[in-house]
């Protein structure tokens, strides 16, 4: 490992859906990094009185708001399938704002001392630009019959739901061509699992 470039470690974490990416996170954070999820940033700011409503609001309509004033994920899953366009447009609000809060959390991270931050990010290999702040890129990778098969097992989604899901993905092909790190998680136990993130934990000094 080359020398990290900031203060701490800027470790992006990513993986399919169902990959276990979540599991290695929280393995992670009983390491002691600092885990920025940045889907949970997303969320906070489309829940009630999230920061980026007033301008969805304004650019989709006030019926994209909910009763309970978070954003009504349901339409806003209806319009960007009728109008394809509404999903650059709904990005556009929200990916500055993730990375306004990202930035902030992992500033305060580093100002705690913390050695490692971890940037757990499903569209890392998508976005493109993630890679080039980064010291190194972990991802977590199994067979996709797998991911379908766990995902069925946690949620409602029919197979075939998933399926569409990942083919909006990057393939597994491209997240490993991306890696430093490429965690296998398939048909293992969880503590070897928490074996190999514990080594690649002291590889970056936690």
């Amino acid at each position: 490992m080359t020398p990290p470039r900031a203060s701490a470690w800027q470790v992006g974490l990513t993986g399919g859906i169902g990959s276990g990416k979540s599991t290695v996170a929280a393995m992670l954070a009983a390491c002691g990094a600092a885990v920025v999820d940045a889907d949970q940033i997303s969320r906070q700011l489309t829940a009630a009185n999230g920061a980026a409503l007033p301008a969805i609001a304004q650019v989709f309509g006030p019926s994209l708001i909910a009763t309970d004033g978070a954003l009504d994920r349901a339409r806003m899953r209806e319009l960007i399938f009728r109008q394809p366009q509404a999903r650059q447009q709904l990005e556009a609000i929200i990916h500055p704002l993730v990375g306004q809060e990202t930035a902030r959390q992992a500033q305060e991270a580093m100002a705690q001392g913390r050695r490692m931050v971890v940037y757990d990010i499903p569209l890392l290999v998508e976005s493109g630009h993630w890679r080039r702040q980064l010291d190194a890129v972990i991802v977590v990778d199994c067979r996709e019959p797998t991911q379908i098969d766990r995902v069925v097992a946690r949620s409602q989604l029919s197979p075939d739901a998933v399926r569409d899901i990942m083919a909006a993905q990057a393939s597994r092909r491209q997240r490993r061509a991306c890696a430093d790190i490429v965690l296998f998680n398939d048909s293992i136990p969880l503590p070897h699992l928490q074996a190999q993130v514990s080594l690649v934990a002291r590889s970056f000094g936690l």
